[in-house]
């Protein structure tokens, strides 16, 4: 797959905020920011309404924590939105599993994230269960489990999933839909069944 200029540009900003150069930070920001609240927002838009989730607290929090990876070898657009696709999932499953312990009466929860991010009970659960689910995934297919995490939680398009994997889009297909059906599968051994 042929790199874009934003591509390289990305890179190199990536790179020189490695090195120390803050300002390369500030010019990363406006490229990376305008794509990660879309995918969020994607992701969001397919909650009911009564249970938002606000997308900038969301890429808020994924900024926080990418101040961890600022020494990383970036190499690429892909392995940087591959952390953030992580990031979000760790986020939403970090905030989910505290707020069930805080409402079973434990203490203050490992997470604060902004007030405005709000989960349903019901989805505190689904994202747990599916953290989990998409654990034995990786275990068996650690590329099935990336594309559920670009797909599902930072919300690219299958074509932007096979430029960040660097696959075709007709094998990000098959592993969105074999992925799907084995995370289904996983979900309902998972429910309780009523006898």
């Amino acid at each position: 797959m042929a790199s874009t200029p934003l591509d390289h540009d990305l890179t190199g900003l990536l790179r020189a905020w490695r090195a120390g150069d803050e300002k390369a930070l500030e010019r990363l920001t406006p490229l990376v920011y305008a794509e990660l609240h879309r995918a969020a927002g994607n992701y969001m838009a397919g909650e009911r309404s009564e249970h938002t989730l606000q997308t900038t607290a969301l890429i808020n929090e994924v900024y926080l924590r990418l101040g961890a990876f600022q020494h990383i070898d970036w190499q690429n657009r892909a392995q940087f939105f591959g952390i953030c696709a992580q990031l979000m999932r760790r986020i939403l499953v970090d905030f989910a599993r505290s707020h069930r312990s805080q409402k079973r009466g434990g203490g203050t929860p490992a997470l604060q994230l902004d007030e405005a991010l709000i989960v349903s009970r019901e989805q505190e659960a689904d994202l747990v269960a599916l953290d989990e689910a998409l654990n034995e995934l990786a275990a068996k297919d650690s590329r099935k489990c990336r594309v559920v995490e670009l797909r599902f939680f930072t919300g690219l398009s299958t074509k932007e999933t096979a430029h960040v994997l660097q696959v075709s889009v007709e094998t990000v297909m098959r592993d969105w839909r074999l992925a799907k059906a084995w995370l289904l599968r996983q979900l309902e051994l998972q429910k309780p069944h009523e006898t």
